[in-house]
């Protein structure tokens, strides 16, 4: 890829509506501006995007086939035991961190930001390509990431095997994963003739509210990403240079399954930044639950103050100029636009 072009991703993603509301909520708490969302409106706001994701990927998939799916799949789940177990022994070996905090970090690198893959949907529409219908329940498959975690922690605490059975109950009934594989059956059951009575309030193209409410929860993020920068000293040198480096690893490796499993360019992008991205809405509550010793401000300093804003800045640019020249190697597919 020429220089220009590089830079051209770049300055797209930078100067995008979602990245900057992001920096915008940054400068307001760094500034000590009285900007809140009521904790109400931003619940709401993470259900709407949440579902709207799946209700949308749900009727691009009822015109999927499952031979289709089932490669990308069988590369998701592998990622999603891979990825958490990577980050987990890197963190005891490297780190020399102790059992919950390996554990607890490994569970939000292994799991899916919402931010991130809404981000990712955003980049590939503005490039102009589209995607596989069935992303969301990829999506929804390395939320799994968050067992595999959770089992290691486990095992290193010697915790009896009845409490691994709560942590599996909990994480199928959890908000991302109810509301994303909800959302897909419905769209999927509705077809595009149902979709259309809907489609002003839940459609992600320019004539629903989708975008709009999408740059206010970036807005309300770069806020609670700068009052989690202000923890850095707690995280320290290494976990600054884990929050960078393993997104990359993790989002080259999940964008390289992607493309040998025979997705489209925008797939296997899609797909590189859901195993790039780290979650801070439902796997925190999971692991406050389950690994009680594990410190909040490692985990969340981490995935909020330098990996989140890592990846919408430089991270998901790099893995697109990678996955183009990775799917122009391959000859993968190039999809036409996804319709709104």
């Amino acid at each position: 890829m020429e220089l220009a072009e590089t830079f051209g991703v770049l300055q797209r993603n930078f100067f995008s509506p979602l990245t900057m509301a992001f920096v915008l909520g940054m400068i307001a708490t760094l500034v000590k501006s009285d900007i809140e969302f009521p904790e109400p409106v931003y619940k709401f706001i993470a259900i709407y995007l949440m579902f709207a994701i799946g209700l949308n990927g749900g009727v691009e998939l009822s015109n999927t086939t499952l031979s289709e799916f089932l490669f990308p799949a069988l590369a998701t789940i592998f990622l999603a035991v891979a990825l958490p177990t990577l980050c987990y022994f890197v963190l005891r070996g490297l780190a020399r961190f102790d059992v919950s905090n390996a554990a607890g970090v490994a569970a939000l690198y292994g799991s899916v930001s919402s931010v991130t893959f809404a981000a990712s949907l955003s980049l590939v529409e503005a490039a102009g390509i589209g995607f596989e219908g069935f992303i969301p329940t990829l999506s929804a498959l390395a939320e799994w990431g968050i067992v595999v975690a959770l089992f290691w922690g486990r095992l290193g605490l010697r915790t009896r095997d009845d409490a691994l059975g709560k942590v599996i109950r909990e994480t199928l009934t959890g908000r991302s994963v109810i509301l994303l594989m909800g959302g897909l059956i419905i769209g999927v059951t509705i077809g595009e003739p149902g979709f259309e009575r809907i489609a002003v309030v839940f459609s992600q193209g320019s004539e629903g509210l989708f975008r709009g409410v999408l740059v206010l929860f970036l807005l309300e993020m770069g806020m609670v990403a700068a009052r989690q920068l202000r923890d850095f000293a707690n995280v320290g040198p290494f976990m600054l240079g884990f929050g960078v480096l393993m997104p990359m690893v993790m989002g080259l490796l999940g964008g390289t399954l992607g493309a040998l499993s025979g997705m489209s360019l925008g797939g296997s992008f899609i797909l590189a930044a859901i195993a790039a991205s780290a979650s801070y809405i439902d796997a925190p509550a999971a692991v406050r639950s389950a690994l009680p010793r594990a410190n909040p401000s490692i985990y969340l300093t981490s995935a909020l103050g330098i990996t989140l804003p890592f990846n919408l800045l430089l991270g998901l640019p790099i893995l697109f100029i990678y996955i183009q020249w990775l799917c122009g190697l391959l000859g993968s597919p190039v999809l036409p636009p996804n319709p709104a």
